[in-house]
C-alpha cells in the first residue's frame, strides 16, 4: 500500500490531476489486477449476508416504501429488487435504492471501523444493480465489488468525517462510483469525474444518527448508492464534476473537514497490488450497532455470574471514545434512555442493549426491539443503572493499526447491593475474525436461513445459495439470479401513495369518497 498525503490547495497553486486523490482512486479502480481467491470467497459471503438482512427487513415500512418507489420506475433490461419476482425489472438506480434500504434497515450487515465508520456492504446494491442491468458476468461483479470495498476501507482509514459531524456516506458515494467504474471498465478519466461528483452530492451531516433517529438512517446509504449510479451515468455522457473535490480551495477538506492547513494520509494499493480490503471488514452476529457486538457477547457471559439482576446497584461500561459518545451516555441524548424511543434510537443505546442482553442472555433482531420489550419494568430499571465512561486505553486500542490489538468492546464493572463487584472485559465480538467463533461461509448461510425463515421458501433459499456458490463462473445475464422472491403477502403494505404512484383522478375521487 502507498500512503498518499491529501491537503487543500489554493486555486493559484498547481495541482496536477495525477496528484489528486480522486485521480489516484480512479487509477486503483481502473487497474485490472486479479482478485485473490479468499477475496472472492468473502465477496460471496457478504452477498449472502446482505440478502439475509434484506429478507428479515423486507416487510418493514421503510423497506416497503422504498420498494414502492422503485416499482414506479420499471425499466428494461433493468435490475432486480429483493422480494419481487426476478422477471420484474426496475431502473437500476431505483433498484439500488430499494435494495440498499432493505440491506441497511436492521443495521445487521458488515462493518469497518478506523478513523471513521462504515458499512462497506452498502456498496453491493448499487454495483450489483448496474451489473444486472448491463448483463455483466460474475467475474465482472467480483472486480467491481473488490474495488468498492477497497476504496471505502481506504478512505475510512485515512479521513475522519464524524469529528466534523459529517455522515460516513460521504465515503460511500465515491467508493460505489469507483466500483461501478471498475465493473464497466470505463476510462480512468470517467471514474475520476464520477468519484468527485459522488462525493459532492453525498455529503450530509451526522444528524441522521443523532437525537431522535428516524428511518433516514437506513435510507442514507441507499441514497449514496443511487447518487453514485447517477454520477457515473452523467459522466459517461460527457459531464464533469467540481474539481479537485477533496483538495480544492473551497472544497471538502478546507470547509467541511479540518480546514485549509490540514493533512490526511490515505492508503491505496500500488499498481498491480491486489485489492484485499474486504478481508479487513467484519459482519454482525447481532442486529445492533457494531460497538455493541462484543458487549452483547460479554453480557451473555456475565449474566450467569451476576445472577439476580435486581441486586445490581450500578453498571459502568469503560469503553472507547466512539462507544461512549455515539451510543453511550456521553452522547447526552435523553432518547437513549427512553422506553418509547424508536428502534433506530434503541439500536444506538448501549445502555438499553446491554440491559436486554443481560436479561435475555442474547439478542434477537425483532424481539429485542419490540415496544413491550423496551417497556418491561425490570428492563427499564436495569437500563437506567447503566452508564458509560471513555477509557483512554480502549480509545487507543480502537484506533490501533495492529489488527491483533484493535478492539471494539470494553470493560464492564457491575456493583451489587452490599458493595461486591463483578467485572469482565471483551475486546472483539465472538464473530470477529479474531473472536472466539469467527464467521465462515457456513455461518453466513445459517444467518441467511435463520433470517429468511418464513419469508423465503426453502427451495428459493437453496437456489439463491447455489447461485452464490458459483459466483465466479456466472455468465452474462445470470446475475439476475442474485436476488430472492417472496410471497407478495409477506412484503408488507405500501398502500399510502406518494408522488411516483399518485392515483389517477378517477381513482383519487373514489378513494376520497
Amino acid at each position: 500500500m502507498k500512503q498518499h498525503t491529501v491537503r487543500t490547495y489554493k486555486s493559484a497553486e498547481k495541482l496536477d490531476r495525477a496528484d489528486q486523490l480522486a485521480w489516484k482512486i480512479a487509477e486503483v479502480a481502473a487497474d485490472p489486477v486479479a482478485v485473490e481467491r479468499e477475496v472472492v470467497e468473502m465477496i460471496g459471503n457478504r452477498i449472502i449476508d446482505n440478502a439475509a438482512v434484506a429478507a428479515a427487513s423486507v416487510a418493514r415500512r421503510p423497506v416497503a416504501s422504498a420498494r414502492a418507489q422503485a416499482e414506479a420506475h420499471p425499466f428494461q433490461p433493468g435490475a432486480t429488487v429483493f422480494g419481487l419476482n426476478k422477471q420484474q425489472r426496475i431502473s437500476p438506480e431505483w433498484a439500488a435504492w430499494a435494495n440498499g434500504v432493505a440491506v441497511r434497515e436492521l443495521d445487521f450487515h458488515d462493518t469497518f471501523l478506523a478513523a471513521d465508520y462504515s458499512h462497506p456492504g452498502d456498496n453491493i446494491p448499487p454495483i450489483l444493480a448496474i451489473a444486472q442491468h448491463v448483463g455483466a458476468s460474475g467475474a465482472d461483479l467480483i472486480r467491481g465489488l473488490a474495488t468498492g470495498y477497497e476504496i471505502q476501507v481506504d478512505l475510512v482509514k485515512g479521513i475522519c468525517l464524524h469529528e466534523h459531524k459529517i455522515d460516513h456516506i460521504a465515503h460511500l458515494g465515491p467508493s460505489a462510483a469507483a466500483g461501478i467504474g471498475t465493473l464497466l471498465n470505463v476510462p480512468t478519466e470517467t471514474i475520476y469525474q464520477a468519484v468527485q461528483q459522488a462525493l459532492h452530492v453525498t455529503t450530509t451531516t451526522r444528524q441522521s444518527r443523532k437525537g431522535e433517529i428516524s428511518s433516514w438512517k437506513a435510507y442514507a446509504p441507499a441514497f449514496a448508492g443511487k447518487m453514485a449510479v447517477e454520477a457515473v451515468d452523467r459522466v459517461m455522457r460527457g459531464e464533469g464534476a467540481p474539481s479537485p473535490a477533496w483538495e480544492g480551495e473551497d472544497g471538502f477538506i478546507a470547509y467541511l473537514l479540518s480546514g485549509p492547513k490540514a493533512q490526511y494520509i490515505v492508503p491505496l494499493p500500488e499498481k498491480g497490488e491486489p485489492k484485499r480490503a474486504i478481508l479487513d471488514t467484519y459482519t454482525k452476529e447481532h442486529s445492533a450497532e457494531y460497538q455493541s457486538q462484543a458487549l452483547i457477547d460479554l453480557a451473555r457471559r456475565m449474566g450467569p455470574k451476576i445472577g439476580d439482576l435486581s441486586k445490581v446497584e450500578s453498571i459502568v461500561i469503560h469503553t472507547s471514545h466512539h462507544t461512549h459518545y455515539v451510543i453511550g451516555t456521553g452522547a447526552n441524548d435523553p432518547q437513549k434512555m427512553d422506553p418509547t424511543a424508536s428502534r433506530e434510537t434503541l439500536d444506538h443505546s448501549i445502555m438499553y442493549i446491554f440491559a436486554v442482553a443481560l436479561e435475555d442472555g442474547g439478542w434477537h433482531h425483532e424481539k429485542s426491539y419490540a415496544p413491550e420489550r423496551a417497556n418491561r419494568e425490570s428492563t427499564v430499571a436495569l437500563w437506567h443503572k447503566i452508564s458509560t465512561l471513555e477509557d483512554p486505553e480502549w480509545t487507543r486500542r480502537y484506533h490501533s493499526h495492529d489488527p491483533k490489538e484493535k478492539a471494539f468492546g470494553g470493560r464492564v464493572v457491575v456493583t451489587l447491593r452490599g458493595g461486591s463487584i463483578i467485572s469482565d472485559e471483551l475486546a472483539v465480538a465472538d464473530a470477529h475474525p479474531l473472536g472466539a467463533r469467527p464467521f465462515k461461509r457456513p455461518d453466513y448461510i445459517r444467518k441467511f436461513r435463520t433470517l429468511s425463515d418464513g419469508v423465503i421458501a426453502p427451495g428459493e433459499q437453496d437456489r439463491f445459495i447455489a447461485t452464490v456458490e458459483r459466483l465466479a463462473s456466472l455468465k452474462a445475464g445470470e446475475l439476475t439470479e442474485l436476488t430472492f422472491t417472496a410471497d407478495a403477502k409477506l412484503l408488507g403494505s405500501h398502500a399510502v401513495h406518494g408522488i411516483f404512484d399518485w392515483p389517477q383522478p378517477a381513482a383519487r375521487r373514489a378513494a376520497n369518497s
